[in-house]
């Protein structure tokens, strides 16, 4: 939702520039104050710029998917990256392989999502269309990038990884915007000001901090099906702020929802097994 409230002020490209361009200013002061080096050795420069091409295509495809599509649809649509995620880690990560209770509970979240998703089909807004198009594909690579992400902190601290993500996209961002955006128009108010800075400071900044130190410890599959409540929160936020009145399956998506992550994590919330009997000498 702040994606589509910072539209409101600013192109999409230049959008993706102003909100990594502050959260590269946060990521940089959390390096200087923790003094964590960042400087690169020779051979992370190719991994971090694979890493970048992906960083980039995946958040021009939000933002401009977002400008083209409403935001709950957006919401609810880029809330499928933990199924790639899920399929990315099984595929690239050793070790970290489904298990039947994690694809039963995120199923059951899936089966939530698609509650809301059939919901806003009855608009028949089909307008709408090529805007849900780049938002699901911007959800497939996001999936993917969660993996790339997992193994570069293996072997780089996560500030160095996200202070490079930010800084070599920048340029990109910047150049792409001057050239197909030169001529848009920018409407500032302070809806579109609180967006971009919510977005830089707090998603580009502390919560990328907060996601790669996640996964530098622990299994991105099951850190992605935590995912699924991001169409709760934002259609909540939503009600608040736009004054949205709930519905059917909005109700019934929290469930499903709550109950595939529940469903997901009893096997880690499952007690360890008592010790055995002492080995006989």
């Amino acid at each position: 939702m702040a994606i589509k409230v910072s539209l409101e002020g600013m192109p999409p490209l230049a959008l993706a520039a102003a909100r990594f361009g502050i959260g590269w200013v946060v990521v940089a002061t959390a390096a200087t104050v923790t003094r964590q080096p960042i400087a690169l050795e020779a051979g992370e420069w190719k991994p971090l710029a694979g890493l970048c091409l992906l960083f980039v295509v995946q958040i021009a495809t939000l933002n401009i998917g977002t400008l083209h599509t409403s935001a709950s649809r957006s919401i609810v649509l880029i809330s499928a990256y933990p199924f790639f995620t899920a399929i990315s880690a099984h595929l690239l990560i050793p070790g970290d392989r489904l298990t039947r209770r994690q694809v039963a509970g995120m199923a059951l979240s899936f089966a939530g999502i698609m509650c809301m998703f059939a919901e806003s089909f009855t608009w028949t807004a089909t307008q709408y269309l090529i805007g849900d198009a780049f938002v699901l594909l911007s959800a497939a690579l996001l999936g993917l990038r969660q993996v790339v992400l997992k193994r570069l902190v293996a072997e780089a601290h996560p500030y160095k990884v996200l202070y490079w993500q930010a800084l070599m996209s920048l340029p990109v961002f910047v150049g792409f915007s001057l050239f197909v955006e030169g001529t848009a128009g920018y409407e500032w108010s302070w809806r579109a000001a609180a967006g971009v800075l919510y977005q830089g400071v707090v998603v580009a900044g502390a919560c990328f901090i907060i996601l790669v130190f996640l996964l530098s410890r622990h299994s991105a599959g099951r850190l992605g099906v935590f995912g699924f409540l991001t169409p709760v929160v934002g259609v909540a936020l939503s009600m608040w702020i736009t004054g949205d009145e709930p519905t059917v399956g909005l109700l019934g998506s929290m469930v499903l929802v709550g109950f595939g992550i529940l469903v997901t994590q009893l096997q880690s919330m499952q007690p360890a097994p008592p010790p055995g009997p002492p080995a006989r000498r």
